[in-house]
């Protein structure tokens, strides 16, 4: 089978003008004019034929933030199309699930995680897939490997060591987390001990009770902080949305913390009640593209959680597709969070190169 070494640079999709479910409403002046010209170097991402440098924040805008509406029930019609106009068959679909694979975050946030299930999953995430099945898909001289790895901070300088050579980074979820309720300064150190131990991206956790009082000060001042403490590296913020109630509260907590120099957006922890869901992706990737608009910088976003299958992977793939185009679909700037789902896209490339669904212990993560 020739693998369509192009196809993931066009996916047969083209954007659906729909009235805009999510208006992030900010018609004065710009809290950071869009650059006329960039160079090359410091281009990230294009939308609508205009190049974006890397997020750096701004000063926070309330009156921004505080005009922001979200139309829920038009939200929920546009997520639902997702899964109901397209479809990607065969060779291309091929394509998408490869492309899956190198957007993951490969994930153990167990209590029972150990070094040896660290270094089990470092070896999966340097050979996702067998070589024999890349083979057979006739894809042998790709490169496939996962976007990160991603592990409390106790196990960051086991899976930096596992991964050396690799050009796989780290990430460390800090700051507390899943609650997020540790005193500022622990969570601020813990930030700086991951980074020193080798982590090149930092997962952080929001306090969610600023959201619901309205603290919109308070909590950018909080992730200001933890993007200081990160330094270089790649500050992921996740916005713990299945607590956050509303989808104006999550789209307002999505543009503060694109306001206070977030690299990464993201939706949840995996460990709340409802995690990753469409239209919560919709709510925020719409906050991105307003935000890219109004400030000529670029942010990623990673949905984490409840993301378990193929099928699902192709979905999150569409809506970063038709919202913000071919820039989002690489690792620096979309990520999923979802180790589960590497055994199931597994068994759809083994489907697709022998005719025959294999058993998902063939397929073993760790």
């Amino acid at each position: 089978m020739a693998f369509p070494s192009r196809a993931i640079l066009s996916l047969l999709m083209t954007p659906r003008e729909d009235p805009p479910p999510v208006e992030l409403v900010h018609r004065d002046t710009s809290p950071l004019a869009p650059p006329t010209e960039l160079p090359v170097s410091n281009v990230i991402a294009e939308l609508y034929g205009s190049p974006l440098a890397p997020n750096r924040g701004t000063s926070l805008n309330l009156d921004w933030v505080e005009n922001v509406r979200v139309n829920t029930s038009a939200v929920e019609r546009r997520a639902a199309t997702l899964v109901t106009r397209r479809t990607v068959k065969k060779e291309w679909q091929i394509a998408w699930l490869l492309r899956a694979i190198a957007l993951m975050d490969l994930t153990t946030l167990s209590g029972d995680d150990t070094e040896e299930r660290v270094k089990r999953l470092c070896a999966k995430a340097r050979q996702p897939v067998e070589p024999e099945l890349l083979g057979r898909l006739g894809v042998s001289g790709l490169d496939i490997r996962v976007g990160a790895v991603c592990v409390y901070h106790l196990f960051v300088e086991t899976a930096v060591k596992a991964l050396k050579g690799s050009g796989i980074p780290v990430a460390a979820v800090s700051t507390g987390f899943p609650a997020g309720l540790s005193p500022l300064e622990e969570r601020i150190a813990e930030i700086k001990r991951s980074v020193e131990s080798g982590a090149a991206e930092i997962d952080v956790v929001i306090t969610r009770a600023h959201v619901f009082g309205g603290a919109w000060q308070k909590l950018y001042d909080e992730i200001v902080a933890f993007k200081d403490a990160a330094g270089r590296a790649h500050l992921k913020v996740i916005l713990g949305t299945g607590d956050l109630l509303t989808l104006r509260n999550v789209a307002k907590a999505s543009l503060v913390a694109m306001m206070a120099g977030a690299d990464f957006i993201k939706t949840s922890t995996g460990k709340e009640t409802v995690n990753a869901t469409l239209p919560v992706g919709l709510v925020m990737v719409r906050a991105i593209r307003e935000y890219a608009l109004e400030t000529g910088m670029a942010v990623g976003f990673k949905p984490a959680g409840g993301i378990r299958t193929a099928k699902q992977s192709l979905e999150w793939l569409s809506l970063m597709k038709e919202e913000l185009g071919n820039s989002w679909l690489q690792p620096h700037l979309f990520r999923i969070g979802a180790s589960g789902m590497l055994a199931d896209i597994e068994r759809q490339l083994e489907f697709h190169a022998t005719g025959r669904y294999s058993g998902g212990h063939r397929h073993p993560l760790a």
